[in-house]
C-alpha cells in the first residue's frame, strides 16, 4: 500500500521558500540524506554508463561457452545461463528501470500536481470531477491497476511508463490539494486577487512555489515506488520485451539457478535494493532539509 507525503510532514513557509544552498547543506548534514545521495549518485553513474555504451560487454550478446561462470576478473559479476555478462546487464537494467520510472513519475507529477492545484484553488465545479476520478483510481491496488493497464497496452517501455504514471497520479492530487486549500485563504493570496492579478499568475508565482518542497519530496518517494512497480511488472513478464535487460526479468530468470549460481540472482536483487533504499533515504533527507522549521536552526 502506498503512502503520500502530507502537509504535516513537510510544511512550507508561506511566501518564503527555503533557500537552495541552505537546504542542500542540511541535506548533506543529514545521515539519511547523505547516504541516499551517495546511493542515488552510484545508480545514476551506472545508468549513464549503460546509456553511453560504456559497459564491459554488450548486455544482450551471448557467449554460450561461458554460461553460468562465477564472478572473476573477466566477468566481474559472473554470467547467466546464456553466457551474458551480468554486470553489463545489471547496468543496462538500471538504465531501463530509471528511464521508465522517470517518465512515469514526470507524467504523474505534472498531471497530478496540476489537477491537485485546480481542485484546491477552484470551486466545486473543478474539485468534484477531479476528486471523483482520484477516488476511483485509489480504489484499486496500485500493482493490480498497473497490471491491468499494462496488459491492455502495447508492450514496450513507453506504455509501461504510461501505466505506472496513471497509477500514481492520485497521490500527487492528494498531496497538493491540501496545501493549496490552505494557501488560498492566506492574506497574500487574497490581496493578489483584490489587486486584480490574473489567476494563472497567482498560481505560477505564489501557489506553485509554496508547494514545491512537498512535490519535490513526493517525486523522490514516487520514483522508488515506480522502480518497484516496474520490477514487479517485468518479473511477471509484462515489462520491456526481451532481450532488453530489466532488473525484474533478470530476477525471474535467475530464480531457477539461485541454489547453483547465486550471482545471477544477487546482482539484480542488490541493484533493486540499492535503488529503492537510496531513493527513500534521499526522500527522507529532502523532507527534513526542505522543512523551514529545521532551517531556523541552521
Amino acid at each position: 500500500m502506498t503512502t503520500a507525503v502530507t502537509p504535516a510532514e513537510t510544511t512550507v513557509a508561506v511566501g518564503a521558500p527555503p533557500a537552495t544552498t541552505a537546504a542542500w547543506r542540511r541535506l548533506l548534514r543529514s545521515p539519511a540524506g547523505l547516504i541516499g545521495t551517495v546511493l542515488v549518485a552510484l545508480i545514476l553513474i551506472g545508468a549513464i554508463c549503460a546509456i553511453a555504451g560504456l559497459t564491459p560487454y554488450d548486455p544482450v550478446a551471448q557467449h554460450p561457452r561461458d554460461a553460468l561462470q562465477g564472478p572473476s576478473g573477466r566477468y566481474w559479476l559472473g554470467t547467466d545461463q546464456f553466457g551474458r555478462d551480468i554486470f553489463s546487464r545489471t547496468l543496462a537494467g538500471i538504465g531501463n528501470s530509471l528511464r521508465v520510472s522517470v517518465v512515469a513519475v514526470a507524467l504523474s507529477g505534472v498531471v497530478g500536481t496540476l489537477a491537485g492545484v485546480c481542485a484546491g484553488y477552484f470551486g466545486n465545479k473543478v474539485r468534484g470531477p477531479v476528486l471523483a476520478v482520484t477516488n476511483v483510481l485509489f480504489a484499486f491496488p496500485p500493482l493490480l491497476l498497473a497490471l491491468t493497464l499494462a496488459t491492455t497496452l502495447t508492450r514496450n517501455w513507453a506504455t509501461i511508463a504510461l501505466a505506472i504514471g496513471i497509477v500514481y497520479v492520485p497521490i500527487f492530487v492528494r498531496v497538493t490539494r491540501g496545501p493549496v486549500l490552505s494557501l488560498r485563504e492566506t492574506d497574500f493570496i487574497r490581496a493578489a486577487r483584490v489587486v486584480g492579478l490574473p489567476t494563472r499568475r497567482i498560481l505560477a508565482r505564489h501557489i506553485l512555489p509554496n508547494i514545491s518542497a512537498i512535490v519535490t519530496v513526493q517525486v523522490t518517494l514516487s520514483l522508488s515506488w515506480a522502480v518497484l512497480t516496474e520490477a514487479s511488472l517485468s518479473f511477471l513478464g509484462l515489462g520491456s520485451p526481451p532481450p532488453a535487460p530489466s532488473l525484474g526479468s533478470m530476477v525471474f530468470d535467475a530464480k531457477v539457478f539461485a541454489s547453483t549460481a547465486w550471482w545471477t540472482l544477487a546482482a539484480p536483487g542488490v541493484a533493486i535494493v540499492i535503488f529503492v533504499v537510496g531513493l527513500n533515504l534521499l526522500g527522507d533527507g529532502l523532507r527534513d532539509a526542505l522543512d523551514p522549521r529545521n532551517g531556523r536552526n541552521s
